[in-house]
């Protein structure tokens, strides 16, 4: 059901891209490889809250989010007045050279807000991917193993071992190998997609019990030095596990002496209707690895574990020349402080009953939506061919994605079968830009729905 007219925040002068932006694009294939990947044809100019306007003047609303980087939103006006002081001090100095004192602020709010009542430690590097891979060397460091757990469907960066531990092939691995040893994978439930006779409780056990299994069959577990794990899958397709099935993986880890990292890359910062996602499953992981949303855009990340875990390394062995750079550290302080301020962790709750609602009687009228699924403000629509065999629609979800670019709405895909379209909307974003992005989307289904 549509929403009643209000005053609309997309506005389009131009086709997209615009004239502007296609002189951009021009001078972009020139001097830019075609690696790195592109969701809108166009180029920023501006972005304020839950909206971008690009080099022509036309503003959308932003369910992107920078992939999940700006839940605090586009220049949140604390961040950018911090970041202004800042400037005005120093730019950086390197921690290992000259260290600063908000450095030492992040880590000690990181240590108190991360779940878990053990006394922690924190250090920061510049990437979500660096942090995967600085949370594997402080598990082995503090084992004494070498082998690593991931799981099927997970993502976890593009270097080389984080690339190692993830699953998808294209675009992430194919032709990239070989790839690091001693890494692993293992089943994750995906209810939608279990067998018809097994319950969701049944699955959970299986995988539970292969994983015990593998331990005989592949790699013994005194061998194992750490399980990472997204609490909630992000590039698999917004998969959500159940709680019997987390705190079975780390009853496993706790029953071996094997290590449990929580990747909260794209999960962590209210995403979920938590501070972390984790929460959700009542334990505390050993470490905890964030980035993305930390300092609304700024690019820093974070290790957090239990203090004897992260003091395993001697000095010089972690660490690099920017990590936990000054900007970024202040941009998080203030990023924390707004969330905490201004309830945003509650407002991705009601921004999730908002978009699930919506979406439900979207389902309800067309048999392409097979579920409607998420945590919080973390949501996913997958699309399929047939609602009984749940075959993968690829083809329909680009084309129902390209459509709502063209109508002012950044949205993109996820999901090991490219068929999952997914919300990572700014949790400052408000209900009338909500329900306007979602008028489009519900537009746009209904219009290539019925060409099914």
């Amino acid at each position: 059901m549509k929403t009643e007219a209000s005053k609309k925040s997309i506005e389009l002068k131009t086709t997209i891209p615009g004239p502007k932006a296609s002189e951009l694009l021009e001078l972009k294939e020139q001097h830019v490889p075609r690696g790195p990947f592109n969701t809108m044809m166009t180029f920023a100019q501006k972005g304020e809250g839950a909206l971008l306007t690009d080099v022509d003047g036309n503003t959308f609303i932003d369910l992107a989010g920078a992939i999940g980087s700006m839940n605090a939103g586009h220049c949140p006006p604390k961040v950018v007045e911090a970041l202004k002081a800042q400037v005005d001090q120093y730019l950086h100095t390197c921690f290992h050279v000259m260290m600063y004192e908000p450095y030492i602020q992040l880590a000690k709010k990181l240590n108190e807000i991360t779940p878990g009542a053990s006394q922690k430690k924190t250090f920061f590097l510049n990437s979500g991917a660096e942090a995967v891979e600085n949370a594997v060397k402080i598990a082995r460091k503090y084992t004494g193993r070498k082998s690593i757990i991931s799981f099927e469907r997970g993502y976890h960066g593009r270097t080389l071992l984080a690339m190692s531990l993830t699953s998808k092939v294209k675009p992430y691995k194919y032709g990239f190998g070989p790839f690091a040893p001693d890494t692993y994978k293992m089943a994750y439930p995906y209810y939608y997609r279990k067998h018809a006779s097994m319950t969701e409780a049944e699955l959970d056990q299986e995988i539970l019990k292969r994983l015990e299994d593998f331990f005989l069959g592949e790699v013994p577990a005194d061998e194992v030095a750490a399980i990472i794990m997204e609490p909630v899958q992000g590039e698999g397709g917004f998969v959500v596990p159940s709680k019997e099935f987390v705190q079975g993986v780390k009853a496993i880890c706790e029953k071996y002496g094997i290590l449990f990292i929580a990747d909260e890359v794209q999960t962590g910062f209210g995403r979920t209707g938590k501070m972390f996602a984790i929460e959700h499953f009542d334990i505390e992981p050993d470490l905890l690895v964030m980035s993305k949303s930390i300092a609304a855009g700024l690019p820093i990340s974070a290790v957090t574990g239990r203090a004897k875990i992260m003091e395993a390394p001697n000095p010089g062995e972690i660490g690099g020349t920017y990590g936990g750079s000054p900007l970024g550290c202040v941009a998080a302080l203030e990023v924390i402080e707004m969330m905490e301020e201004e309830n945003l962790i509650e407002q991705a709750n009601h921004i999730g009953d908002l978009a699930v609602s919506r979406f439900k009687k979207m389902q309800a009228k067309h048999s392409v939506i097979g579920e409607v699924r998420g945590l919080g403000a973390m949501l996913a629509v997958e699309i399929v061919k047939d609602l009984d065999t749940k075959e993968p629609d690829k083809e329909l979800t680009g084309k129902i994605l390209k459509e709502c670019h063209n109508r002012g709405v950044i949205v993109m895909g996820a999901g090991l079968y490219g068929n999952v379209i997914r919300l990572l909307s700014p949790l400052v974003i408000t209900d009338d830009q909500l329900n306007e992005a979602l008028d489009v989307i519900e537009d746009v289904m209904d219009e290539f729905a019925v060409q099914q």
